[in-house]
């Protein structure tokens, strides 16, 4: 019987190399962790995304080191390929410190492979001190979902040229402080491309159109059915991919299948 080749930084990093789009999804329990992992899903995300998805709320704040852990713990032994990512919570990373103790908490107690915290250059100095450790860390540009309460709303981020121009140079300190990943929430498809043409690291997009090196959504979304899309606030970058599915693998599957292929993002879901 042949043994499935786990996915890797090294394998990301082949995938970019080779223009092979990276597949990316959030995942909270091992039922869709099974299904992720079947239809080929290459990065899968124990995003703090769940606090609003799984736990109910507005925002992601509330969402702690030991929710991302049982989360984590729920999912990894499901995970014969695709490479599982956890999301540092709130303010777990204000410190050094803090931000290895909750990584080690992350890959030694949930088995996460690596770590996405949310920041440009003032997180630079947190990236490496978990670099050099042995962390692998993915950093997260754009719409930081964390920073809510300051920014009052979910909302387009680098949309003007110093804003924009800012961000890449942010891009640019983070992979130079050890990041393996970039992740870009929100920002116009220009600026995606921009950064994804100026990096050395894969650049996973959420929202940050075609030019990127992967694509990244909330299950829940591609379903239709998170708190979003039922109150009808799904995202302009959303698609809902159960409309034209028998049943959620396939819906799974069409969803890895368009972002290989291309066929998503669309125009219609850029900025």
């Amino acid at each position: 019987m042949d043994m499935v080749k786990s996915v890797n930084v090294a394998e990301l990093h082949r995938m970019r190399a080779a223009g092979e789009k990276i597949a990316c999804l959030t995942c909270y329990d091992a039922s869709f962790a099974l299904i992720e992992d079947r239809a080929g899903v290459d990065f899968v995300l124990v995003g703090d995304s769940l606090g609003m998805v799984i736990h109910g709320r507005s925002t992601t704040t509330a969402v702690t080191v030991d929710d991302i852990v049982y989360h984590c713990r729920a999912i990894k032994d499901s995970l014969k390929r695709a490479y599982l990512v956890a999301d540092l919570p709130f303010l777990s990373y204000a410190t050094r410190e803090r931000a290895l103790d909750a990584s080690q908490r992350l890959m030694q107690e949930g088995g996460a492979k690596m770590v996405k915290l949310e920041g440009g250059r003032e997180q630079a100095d947190i990236v490496e001190y978990l670099s050099v450790r042995g962390v692998p860390v993915c950093a997260h540009l754009g719409l930081q979902p964390q920073l809510i309460h300051k920014l009052g709303a979910f909302k387009v981020q680098g949309r003007d040229e110093a804003a924009a121009s800012a961000m890449a140079r942010d891009a640019r300190l983070l992979e130079e402080a050890g990041a393996d990943c970039l992740l870009l929430e929100c920002v116009p498809a220009d600026l995606g491309r921009r950064i994804t043409e100026a990096a050395t690291v894969p650049v996973i997009g959420i929202g940050a159109g075609a030019g990127v090196d992967g694509q990244m959504l909330v299950l829940q979304d591609i379903l239709n059915i998170s708190p979003m899309v039922t109150v009808g606030r799904s995202p302009r970058f959303v698609q809902n991919f159960m409309a034209q599915a028998s049943d959620i693998e396939t819906a799974v599957a069409a969803y890895v299948q368009a972002v290989k292929s291309g066929a998503y993002p669309a125009v219609e879901h850029c900025f």
